[in-house]
């Protein structure tokens, strides 16, 4: 059984891209290249959501397959294990072009699970 109960798996996820966006919201690419204590912090709400991810039964997986639960897993899997391969143009272009839709993704599957 797991340690923790999806629901809040998910709004772990939740929790940690609005952190990642209230982090970089005035930020450039080159202000958050810069900056590694905010690219730190970004590092680890990414293992957070990607965490969650992981820990999400494959049965809520398949029912929202939009959600692309591999990939999230993926990166997180390359940020703790491959640290050393972490390019920041990589996170920074997810952070402006996938979390945004994640985010929505994750509204309506609370939405349609009524949490």
């Amino acid at each position: 059984m797991p340690s923790r109960n999806w629901r809040f798996r998910i709004r772990d996820m939740m929790q940690a891209i609005a952190a990642i966006q209230n982090r970089v919201s005035d930020l450039s690419f080159n202000d958050f290249q810069a900056n590694e204590t905010i690219a730190k912090a970004v590092f680890y709400d990414f293992l957070i959501i990607g965490e969650a991810a992981i820990n999400i039964p494959l049965e809520i997986q398949s029912r929202y397959p939009n959600i692309p639960w591999r990939v999230i897993a993926d990166m997180r899997n390359v940020m703790a294990h491959e640290y050393f391969q972490v390019n920041q143009k990589i996170v920074w272009n997810t952070i402006e072009n996938n979390l945004p839709q994640l985010m929505l993704q994750l509204e309506a599957l609370m939405e349609a699970e009524e949490f």
